[in-house]
């Protein structure tokens, strides 16, 4: 056989180890967006660099809450990155996306700029993206099945 060919044994094998790298990969893309951008923000909020807080406090929110609010982030921006522990995960996708729901409405209600908005939904957008994509070793056990109400063999 020449140099550079590949043999195909068994193409739906093949296919579907393509198809798994590729949502492997998907994942820790989105996974990788969102623990660095909510977890640089809540730094930023923790530290109270003044930029970040003058933007926070625009929203109507005070300081003591936007420190708060950072440490939350930094916390759940690591809880999805760490391997194990999967409830502190849901708790911390529930979290980010009340976050940057949030972040979006109290844009909205403040007259803020479009652009804010439109962040704050994309973010939202790779936050469903991570959660959907995260391999079995990342979820709780049962939630598949208990969310499409199917019995399973062992339950």
């Amino acid at each position: 056989m020449a140099s550079g060919m590949h043999t195909v044994t068994n193409p739906v094998k093949d296919l579907e180890s393509v198809e798994t790298n590729m949502k492997r990969v998907a994942y820790w893309v989105c996974t990788g967006l969102v623990a660095f951008l909510i977890g640089s923000g809540g730094l930023a909020y923790a530290m109270q660099v003044p930029d970040a807080v003058q933007g926070a406090v625009a929203l109507g929110f005070p300081v003591h809450f936007i420190v708060l609010l950072g440490i939350w982030k930094v916390l759940g921006s690591t809880a999805i990155l760490v391997p194990g522990f999967p409830m502190i995960k849901e708790w911390a996708y529930a979290g980010i996306m009340f976050d940057v729901t949030g972040a979006a409405s109290a844009s909205i209600a403040t007259g803020g700029e479009w652009w804010h908005v439109a962040a704050a939904l994309s973010i939202a957008v790779l936050v469903a993206a991570s959660w959907a994509l995260r391999p079995e070793s990342r979820r709780l056990s049962g939630a598949r099945s208990a969310m499409l109400r199917i019995r399973t063999s062992h339950a």
